[in-house]
């Protein structure tokens, strides 16, 4: 059976921002003014959730003037009580230079003694900070060790940056049984790019049997979350007749959405379909318009794809799908069709 293709966007790199709470997380709701004076209350009088919370409305402003340096007072306050969540967002706070100066040392400091009280983000956030040798030394035992305390936890991200560590083999021995078990875990929770892996994973047999309908759910999936790859992959998928009936209509609206994302390769196949007519009507000036785009995008088979068309045009012709190329890049694929 053709091997299907294989994509992995190793992560470290893609995770480069800190994980941050959720506004809402843990903090007090209602209408504004009682609620932060009751909590004002119960913060001077030592509560340490309520110290974390106060901290919150601060650094949101929620109902408040935004203060950070408020936010982090009231933090530390109730961090030094031992509260997993204001440790967390005290080092949050040092990790981003929110209300104090940023100091990635200090971040780590706050991270790991919430991370050692169960805190999925700061597990998460000192896993980051070990990958990327922000406040520590590098270290990719540690990094993985916090990744999978988070991942066990159900921290998505987690889950599918060990996916991914054990796809990609560079860090550990590749894994693809255990790389499955952990993309499955993220796609589940509708991480898209977790859903596309998997997909790949399914198509080429790699971790789990073959089976090109399992990843034409997935690439679906994660196509319908604007996945650009996904997209790509599910057009393939229809016109290839991979794990779904042949529908080269349906293949033409799957290159289509990921062409306007500006994916070279789904750019050249949506070039093909025009090309040829398969999936709409056949139009070498829409076929050359496409193939220009991916070949200014760097998928340099277009080039020779480009120039067979070419051959059907007339000069007049030759102008006018040049012009819609400059102008469908120009608008960033918003008038393109």
């Amino acid at each position: 059976m053709k091997k299907w293709f294989f994509y992995l966007t190793v992560i470290l790199a893609m995770s480069s921002g800190l994980a941050k709470a959720h506004p809402d997380e843990g903090k007090a709701e209602g209408k504004y003014a009682h609620v932060k004076e009751t909590l004002r209350l119960a913060a001077e009088q030592g509560d340490a959730t309520a110290q974390n919370n106060l901290g919150e409305i601060f650094l949101y402003g929620d109902g408040v003037t935004q203060d950070s340096q408020e936010a982090v007072k009231w933090f530390r306050l109730a961090a030094q009580q031992g509260l997993a969540n204001a440790q967390f967002n005290l080092g949050l706070s040092y990790g981003n230079g929110q209300g104090v100066t940023q100091d990635y040392q200090e971040a780590i400091k706050w991270f790991r003694l919430a991370a050692e009280q169960k805190h999925t983000k700061a597990q998460f956030n000192l896993g980051l900070s070990y990958a990327n040798g922000q406040g520590v030394v590098q270290n990719f035992e540690e990094a993985i060790k916090w990744f999978r305390l988070a991942a066990e936890q159900g921290d998505t991200i987690a889950q599918y940056i060990l996916g991914g560590i054990y796809l990609d083999g560079k860090i550990v021995a590749q894994n693809y049984q255990e790389a499955v078990k952990w993309l499955h875990l993220a796609a589940k929770q509708g991480h898209a790019k977790a859903q596309f892996n998997l997909g790949v994973s399914y198509g080429n047999g790699q971790g789990v049997t073959q089976d090109t309908q399992e990843a034409v759910k997935w690439f679906r999936l994660a196509a319908e979350q604007g996945h650009a790859k996904a997209q790509y992959y599910l057009g393939l998928s229809y016109a290839n007749k991979q794990g779904i009936n042949q529908d080269y209509q349906e293949a033409v609206k799957w290159f289509r959405l990921a062409a306007k994302q500006g994916h070279a390769t789904a750019q050249n196949s949506l070039g093909l379909s025009y090309n040829l007519g398969q999936g709409v009507t056949q139009d070498y000036v829409r076929a050359h318009m496409w193939f220009s785009l991916a070949t200014i995008n760097g998928y340099s088979a277009a080039q020779e794809n480009l120039n067979k068309a070419a051959q059907h045009m007339t000069p007049a012709q030759i102008a006018e799908a040049q012009k819609l190329a400059r102008d469908c890049k120009k608008n960033n694929y918003t008038n393109c069709d």
